[in-house]
């Protein structure tokens, strides 16, 4: 499929998902969030995504101005938005078999930075920043951003982000734990290829199993989680992937894992 507002490509078991609206500093319309969610669906033989933007933003936001999604801005139509084309991508991406990395390369806004912080592992520039900007508008946080921050940060640094609509740059959203590694910013290819390989090499049945235990441990009481990580085991044990690795072991030798 062809898209207008991502650019897709491939090198090996890495699919790259870049937001490609540099001129609208990756502004994303609802038709930009159903392009992401295509992609991800799509996975073909894509063993981890990255997703990142072109030029110098990750994301800045719903794009109000546009033409198309005008209705964003206000009332019913920011619900149809929300309900057909912003929640449905983030709900891809919590259900995508592959990890995904987000490496953001400058604002991530708004819905962008829900789109960044609903990765599992999110690298920053540096120069980068996550923002909650609705309050500045008169709107509230949307994209998950009201269920992932209190998990991620607890509710007192999720209320200030939201009440507040601040700035967190890269380095105190480290610190913080909103994301995984701030970098430098001729570092940020690097670092995310990096990682991103790592994980497309690594025993993806159990990779995905891992995210959907983590998402439904945070839904779930200790029982419930307990009894998802051993259907997740026994999903797990039942692969070549599996297999590899503890023939590895006992073979002293690296896996090679074939996501299988």
């Amino acid at each position: 499929m062809s898209y207008e507002h991502i650019l897709v490509t491939s090198d090996g078991p890495v699919t790259t998902i870049t937001l490609n609206r540099p001129d609208r500093l990756n502004a994303c319309p609802p038709e930009m969030a159903e392009e992401i969610r295509d992609a991800l669906g799509a996975t073909g033989d894509a063993r981890c995504f990255l997703i990142t933007g072109a030029g110098r933003a990750f994301c800045s936001g719903a794009d109000l101005a546009s033409t198309g999604d005008r209705a964003v801005a206000g009332g019913r139509g920011s619900y149809d938005a929300l309900s057909k084309s912003y929640n449905p991508l983030i709900m891809e991406m919590t259900r995508c078999r592959a990890p995904i990395v987000a490496a953001v390369n400058g604002p991530a806004a708004g819905i962008g930075c829900s789109i960044a912080l609903g990765a599992d592992f999110v690298i920053a520039a540096n120069s980068a920043y996550f923002l909650q900007a609705f309050v500045n508008i008169g709107l509230v946080p949307d994209g998950g951003a009201s269920w992932m921050l209190p998990r991620l940060i607890g509710k007192a640094r999720a209320t200030e982000m939201m009440m507040l609509g601040e700035k967190i740059p890269a380095e105190k959203a480290e610190s913080w734990g909103l994301i995984y590694k701030a970098v430098e910013d001729e570092a940020l290819a690097d670092e995310a290829g990096a990682l991103a390989a790592r994980l497309a090499n690594g025993p993806t049945v159990a990779l995905g199993q891992m995210r959907e235990n983590l998402i439904r441990a945070l839904q779930s009481d200790y029982a419930s989680g307990l009894h998802q990580e051993a259907v997740g085991q026994w999903r797990a044990g039942g692969s070549m992937d599996a297999r590899e690795g503890i023939a590895s072991f006992f073979q002293k030798r690296k896996p090679e894992f074939k996501g299988e």
